[in-house]
């Protein structure tokens, strides 16, 4: 733990923060107000800006925490706020810090803040920008899939605050554009998933260059029993908060199952979505990056306007796509779970599992892309024969069961029988119709008068005398 205090004055605040973190812990949290979290009136203006007077139940319990400088282990169901739970105590315990000298000297990394995915990167970082637009602290973000020169500039500048993916953050150590000797705060957003996806080395080896002296938080969706060993290693004495009960879905997500055989399931999920229009929209994951490829380029044939966002794109082609679903250019967006986490999508009504997860709680942060910040949604799963024990391994994680209907599959079109097969259609008006073929091309080829002639007449060389050409014989072998 660190407190971020320069002198005796600034203590006394930060006990004031901590005997108001435990008045805020026994307050029911839909009796907090923004404006009674101690936040400076220049982040409350941000947050007011955006439409938020009360704060969720992840921020009420987490921010009085952060204040008070305590590490923290916060379980929060994605969609309720987390981001924010984190972002603005940060900037509050920031703002000490902040100045609006050019120098990049001034402005050194006190925070960093690492993501498993590129567009959660991008997501935090926005919301960093949102709510700190008042106060003189700088940001940036910086992830894989893009030149590493494009993000050199911001990074010499000096930021403040740095959003990062743990591979992208150590090519930039290599580079030595970025030092992190004086870091107060680390915070791991989706930790489990960074664990999931093998990023253990990396933070392990990015803890090394942290000052042992620092605040360190770790937020997600769900926890897995190797985050308290995370834990261990990387905070020290932790509060634990929960918003959500371990492992479970959104409330305001309706989830629904429909058994459906494996070749049907597109005819399926092209009337799922005619049936609600083109104006509505639905985010569809599938378990491959070709399943999501090949899904698109079909649902786009099938007029139903669709793009695919995958491990395989580039990161401004999937910046492309999701601006494009964003802006509802498309109907259908496919993804694979590398998008299932870090898409914030503003009243999203559908997701629709075209294929179940590999993993059970890669499941809760799927149908999470719906039913956010209080909105309504709804989640699909379209599950086969074979897929039916991953059903069953998501029902023991929420600790429920799926009623099972048999989904509706619209009868493809039967091709007519050859016999009954429908006269060829005249060529319309407007096309202009072929020349005929002249009779000419159709007679046996037959000698011309002038090649008669010339086969008549003798040749001139009949006459003369033919010359003897000597050849070369092999010459017989030499008897002894």
């Amino acid at each position: 733990m660190c407190y971020f205090s320069a002198d005796a004055e600034n203590r006394s605040g930060t006990a004031a923060i901590q005997y108001n973190a435990k008045l805020m812990a026994d307050t029911a949290p839909d009796k907090i107000k923004f404006s009674s979290l101690n936040l400076d009136p220049q982040i409350l203006k941000a947050v007011e800006e955006e439409g938020y007077t009360e704060p969720t139940p992840i921020q009420a319990q987490a921010i009085p925490h952060v204040l008070a400088g305590r590490d923290l282990m916060a379980m929060a169901q994605t969609g309720t706020g987390k981001t924010a739970a984190f972002t603005l105590p940060l900037l509050q315990l920031l703002l000490p810090h902040a100045s609006t000298s050019a120098s990049p000297a001034r402005h050194p990394i006190r925070a960093l803040i690492l993501t498993p995915t590129r567009e959660l990167a991008i997501q935090v970082e926005k919301s960093v920008e949102t709510y700190s637009k008042h106060v003189p602290l700088r940001s940036t973000v910086v992830f894989g899939g893009v030149d590493i020169k494009t993000q050199k500039p911001a990074l010499m500048k000096g930021v403040e605050i740095l959003v990062a993916t743990p591979g992208r953050l150590l090519d930039h150590v290599e580079s030595r554009n970025v030092l992190l000797n004086q870091v107060q705060v680390l915070i791991l957003d989706e930790a489990d998933r960074m664990l999931d996806m093998g990023f253990m080395p990396d933070l392990k080896r990015i803890l090394t260059l942290l000052p042992k002296q620092r605040q360190t938080l770790l937020f997600s969706a769900t926890f897995s029993d190797d985050i308290k060993k995370l834990a261990q290693d990387f905070l020290a004495n932790p509060v634990t908060v929960e918003a959500e009960r371990r492992n479970t879905a959104a409330e305001t997500v309706k989830q629904s199952v429909l058994m459906v055989d494996h070749d049907n399931k597109f005819s399926v999920l092209a009337d799922l979505l005619r049936a609600r229009g083109l104006g509505s929209q639905a985010l569809v994951f599938t378990r491959t990056k070709l399943t999501a490829a090949r899904l698109a380029r079909k649902l786009d044939r099938e007029g139903i306007p669709a793009d695919a966002i995958h491990g395989d794109k580039t990161q401004l082609e999937r910046i492309k796509a999701l601006d494009a679903f964003k802006e509802g250019k498309i109907t259908a967006l496919v993804a694979t779970d590398v998008a299932a986490r870090g898409l914030d999508i503003d009243q999203l009504p559908l997701v629709v599992n075209y294929e179940l997860p590999t993993n059970a709680e890669d499941y809760v942060h799927r149908i999470g892309r719906t039913g956010r910040a209080g909105a309504s949604g709804e989640a699909i799963s379209l599950v086969d024969g074979e897929e039916e024990r991953r059903l069953v391994e998501i029902e023991k994680l929420l600790k429920r069961e799926f009623p099972r209907e048999r989904a509706a599959v619209s009868p493809a079109p039967r091709a007519a029988p050859s016999h009954h097969r429908p006269a060829r259609p005249s060529t319309p008006s407007h096309v202009k119709k072929p020349a005929e073929a002249d009779d000419w091309f159709m007679k046996p080829y037959e000698p011309s008068q002038t090649a008669s002639k010339i086969d008549e007449q003798p040749s001139h060389n009949q006459d003369k005398p033919k010359k003897q050409i000597g050849a070369l014989l092999k010459r017989p072998p030499v008897k002894h």
